[in-house]
C-alpha cells in the first residue's frame, strides 16, 4: 500500500501563498495533519479529521489550504489505484443528482447544438452517461484506472485513463466542463481553471461542485467537518471561490447549494 507523508520545506510544491487570492498572510487554522495512504482516496472515505498537513487560512479572502501543499505526482500515482464499489451501488442517487447538476447546467448552455461535456475526474461516468440520455456530446477523464475502466466497459463512455494535464483534449473545443468534487483535491487550482481556460469554446460554461468551508456546518464543526479529509488539500469559501475564478479570468454566473442523493442504506454503512 501507498502513503504519502507530509510535505517538507525541501518539497518543490510546498507553497507559502493563497491558492486563491495570491495573499501572503496565512495563519494557523486546523491541527489536523496525519500521512495519508488509500483509505483516504475514495468518495466514500470515512478518514475524517485528517489531513496530509495542518490547514491555514488566508486573511485576506479567507480561503483555507494546506500549510504545506503536496507534490501532485504523489497525489495522482494514489489516485490510479483508488477504488468504491460502495459508490457504485449507489448508482441510482448519483444519477438523480447527475440530472438536477445538468439541469442547472443546462440554464447557462444553451445553443443551437447539443453541448459538447468534458467532465474531469468522472469517476464511474454516471453523470457522462446521463447527458448522453440528454443528446449531449460527452467526453470524460479519470486518473482512477478502475473508475475510468467502469466508465468505459460497464457504460460505453468515451473516458480517458489521463488527468487533466495529460489527457489529450483539443483546445476551444467543449461547450461545458465541468469538475465534480475535483478543485478542493488540486495543489494548484490557478493552474487547472487555466488549463480549463484553454479548452473552452468561446461562451463556454465552467461548472464546479465543491464543499464551502465557509458554511455555518463547517465553520461550527471545526476540525470534525464531513470535509476535513485526507485528500482535500483546499478549502473553498464562496468569497475565495469569486477570488480564485476572477484571478483566473472567469465571470461568476451563479453559486447554488446543491445536496447529493443517497440511500438510506448507503448512510448507515457510512455510521457504522
Amino acid at each position: 500500500m501507498s502513503a504519502v507523508a507530509p510535505p517538507t520545506q525541501d518539497d518543490p510544491l510546498v507553497r507559502h501563498v493563497c491558492a486563491a487570492c495570491d495573499g501572503r498572510d496565512l495563519v494557523a487554522h486546523l491541527e489536523v495533519a496525519h500521512a495519508l495512504d488509500q483509505r483516504g482516496l475514495v468518495p466514500t472515505t470515512d478518514a475524517y479529521g485528517t489531513a496530509l498537513d495542518d490547514i491555514v487560512r488566508c486573511t485576506a479572502c479567507g480561503h483555507m489550504q494546506l500549510a504545506n501543499l503536496p507534490a501532485e505526482a504523489d497525489l495522482l500515482e494514489l489516485y490510479e489505484d483508488a477504488a468504491s464499489h460502495h459508490y457504485v451501488s449507489e448508482e441510482d442517487g448519483q444519477r438523480h443528482t447527475a440530472r438536477q447538476t445538468l439541469a442547472l447546467i443546462a440554464r447557462h448552455a444553451a445553443g443551437p447544438h447539443p453541448p459538447r461535456l468534458l467532465d474531469l475526474g468522472c469517476w464511474v461516468g454516471f453523470l457522462l452517461a446521463e447527458a448522453r440520455e440528454r443528446g449531449w456530446e460527452v467526453t470524460g477523464v479519470e486518473p482512477s484506472t478502475f473508475a475510468a475502466a467502469y466508465a468505459r466497459d460497464r457504460l460505453g463512455l468515451p473516458v480517458q485513463h489521463a488527468d487533466l494535464f495529460t489527457a489529450d483534449l483539443p483546445d476551444g473545443d467543449f461547450d461545458v466542463v465541468v469538475l465534480g468534487d475535483v478543485i478542493e483535491h488540486l495543489p494548484d487550482p490557478a493552474a487547472a481553471l487555466e488549463r480549463i481556460g484553454a479548452l473552452l469554446a468561446p461562451d463556454g460554461v465552467l461548472f464546479m461542485a465543491l464543499p464551502d468551508a465557509g458554511s455555518t456546518v463547517a465553520r461550527r464543526m471545526g476540525r470534525r467537518w464531513w470535509s476535513v479529509i485526507p485528500t482535500h488539500v483546499q478549502y473553498f469559501t464562496r468569497p475565495s471561490m469569486v477570488a480564485l475564478l476572477r484571478r483566473t479570468g472567469y465571470t461568476p454566473l451563479a453559486m447554488v447549494t446543491a445536496p447529493k442523493t443517497f440511500s438510506v442504506r448507503y448512510y448507515l454503512w457510512r455510521l457504522s
